[in-house]
């Protein structure tokens, strides 16, 4: 059973989250709340047994569907992380992309 990097924190807890959508929602179980946030049932119960984490879209939709602030709905699960790291992989030029913005660069200076 693999567990996300996140299940390693000691305060992470997604479940308080969930019950507390529950109250705040009115609503009387997990089926109900993935009709709300329109996802399938099997990802909320994942999410309880920490084999999935809360992502950025369901945050998103939580906050879409309550009204609460994506602070505060970290806040609940005990998400205290204040920063979001991407890998080494995401976000930097192919090695062959750079040297095109550089004669590009180059170019336009002249």
């Amino acid at each position: 059973m693999a567990h996300h990097a996140l299940a390693s924190q000691e305060s992470y807890n997604p479940n308080h989250l969930l019950d507390i959508l529950l109250g705040k929602m009115q609503l009387k179980n997990d089926a109900a709340l993935s009709r709300l946030l329109e996802v399938a049932p099997p990802v909320i119960s994942k999410i309880r047994h920490h084999r999935l984490p809360v992502g950025a879209s369901l945050l998103i939709r939580m906050h879409e569907v309550t009204g609460m602030s994506i602070r505060d709905l970290r806040d609940l699960m005990g998400d205290r992380r204040t920063k979001y790291r991407l890998s080494d992989a995401q976000g930097r030029p192919k090695p062959d992309d750079r040297s095109d913005k550089v004669e590009a660069s180059s170019y336009a200076r002249h």
